[in-house]
């Protein structure tokens, strides 16, 4: 998840012909502004300071009058809440500009295992998207769900439901509220997160330290038997086997 296959650069560019990709496409404009149009009909307007992110396969251009230029990265499956395309605008310290900037240095720079550096970067821009889209999409019990669980979720001793209830809303309407909005229930964005960083303390060469029910623990579960059933549905395999791959493929680079 979060892997990044693609970075380019567009100098000035005035347009770009219909076309399509494979994975999912972010595009930082580093300068001017333009206009994505989609097969579907929809359109998103951006500028300067803006990234738009467009799903699989969907058809697009991309046209400006006064030209622009932008990074675009090709991400592998990033955890949105949707398959739309949709627009953030980056904070006033760049910090999603400078995100981009890292990658197309680490993607051009011939450094050993620079693959490691790609892998944060991918999950760090895909978060800044989920962060600053949310600033302005979500309602308040949305929200406020959202910051719940991103604040517990690895806490073994966190129980979403009984957090949920609490609320002063029906438990149904805010679950199927949440659906709504996210496009995946409060426990299938908890598990979401705590697989990510799952995926992140099994591939850092620093949790050779560490056996998987530590792991387990430090994830949000306390059961780590059961940590390793979720992970294998998650990503196909064990836990254990996840680590000997990944070091694996970075012991050949």
């Amino acid at each position: 998840m979060n892997s990044i296959l693609f970075v380019g650069e567009h100098s000035r560019t005035y347009d770009v012909q219909w076309h399509h990709h494979e994975h999912w496409e972010l595009v930082y404009c580093t300068s001017g502004e333009g206009v994505f149009q989609f097969e579907n009909g929809a359109t998103i307007h951006y500028q300067e300071g803006e990234a738009v992110a467009i799903p699989p396969r969907l058809r697009h251009t991309n046209v400006s009058r006064e030209g622009f230029t932008n990074i675009h990265v090709r991400m592998d499956d990033p955890a949105f809440s949707d398959r739309t395309p949709f627009r953030v605008a980056d904070d006033d310290e760049r910090h999603l500009k400078e995100a981009f900037l890292q990658v197309k240095y680490y993607y051009l720079a011939d450094i050993h295992k620079r693959e490691l550096v790609l892998n944060a970067l991918g999950e760090l821009i895909a978060s800044y998207l989920v962060v600053y889209r949310s600033n302005s999409e979500f309602s308040e019990p949305v929200e406020q769900i959202r910051n719940m669980i991103i604040r517990n979720y690895a806490e073994p001793s966190f129980a979403l439901d009984e957090a949920i209830r609490t609320m002063p809303f029906h438990y149904d309407y805010l679950r199927k509220l949440f659906r709504k909005e996210m496009g995946i229930t409060p426990l299938e964005y908890m598990t979401g997160l705590r697989m990510k960083k799952a995926e992140v303390m099994l591939g850092a060469m620093w949790t050779k330290d560490y056996s998987v029910t530590e792991i387990a623990q430090l994830c949000g579960y306390e059961d780590a038997l059961y940590f390793s059933r979720v992970f294998k549905k998650h990503f196909g395999c064990a836990p254990t086997a996840y680590t000997k791959n990944y070091k694996n493929r970075n012991q050949d680079m």
